[in-house]
């Protein structure tokens, strides 16, 4: 098998070719097998061909803007996404977050910086971080609650029916951290610490957001009930999980 095969894929769009260039030859650098999209049509098109680990995706964009994008990556269960912006104010991060995204750097970014969330995200989906430093295999075991079935190594949920619940990959983190740690108050220092690693940039509204989007993907299969609001404390997973 080629040794690009073994490495961590990585889709990089932004319209711009000169940012394009550089952070696809400083990635493929550092281990990662890289591949660009000028704009979200592209992007399509080499995610129908290719199974891709990361995306790293650029917000302002002339054809298609990249939070549209992003919308309907989560619709379709994508990868990770880490979006990039010239606009890098609070509100912007808080709604990139809102709808679905892993991380969100302002630009003009270090590529060291990217490289590192790049690593950070990957390390908490616990995939490959590069194909050079040697693959992390996650775990088959399944954890069963309330009739749901949760898939921890193929990261998959099904609901109590076997229908699949398609969950970006910070919902399934934050499952997983729910599931991991269930009927006990989580506060929401501990939530973002379990969900995204120590080194994650907090928000105040960043675990609320997150919460309300995981609800809402339950409740399609009747879970409403599983992950209860303790006021003035967190959240707490309410089932009992085997």
């Amino acid at each position: 098998m080629p040794a690009m095969d073994l490495a961590t894929r990585i889709l990089i769009v932004d319209d711009d070719p000169g940012i394009r260039n550089l952070m696809s030859s400083f990635l493929d650098k550092h281990g990662y097998h890289t591949d660009t999209a000028c704009d979200p049509i592209e992007m399509r098109e080499l995610l129908a061909e290719h199974r891709f680990d990361l995306i790293v995706l650029d917000v302002m964009m002339p054809r298609e803007d990249g939070l549209t994008a992003l919308r309907e990556l989560q619709r379709e269960g994508a990868p990770p996404v880490i979006m990039l912006s010239a606009v890098g104010s609070d509100v912007d991060r808080i709604v990139g977050l809102e709808m679905g995204a892993d991380d969100y750097l302002a630009k003009p970014c270090n590529p060291r910086e990217l490289l590192a969330r790049i690593r950070t995200v990957l390390r908490r989906r616990g995939g490959k971080v590069a194909g050079a430093d040697g693959a992390e295999q996650p775990s088959s075991d399944e954890r069963r609650f309330a009739g749901w079935r949760m898939h921890m190594g193929v990261r998959t949920l099904h609901d109590p029916d076997g229908a699949h619940v398609p969950l970006s990959d910070s919902e399934f983190r934050l499952l997983r951290a729910f599931v991991e740690h269930p009927r006990r108050v989580l506060t929401r220092d501990q939530l973002l610490d379990y969900s995204g690693g120590a080194d994650s940039e907090v928000y105040d509204r960043a675990i609320d957001v997150q919460v309300s989007r995981l609800r809402r993907k339950l409740g399609v299969g009747g879970g409403q009930d599983l992950i209860r609001t303790v006021r003035n404390e967190g959240y707490m997973f309410f089932p009992v999980v085997e």
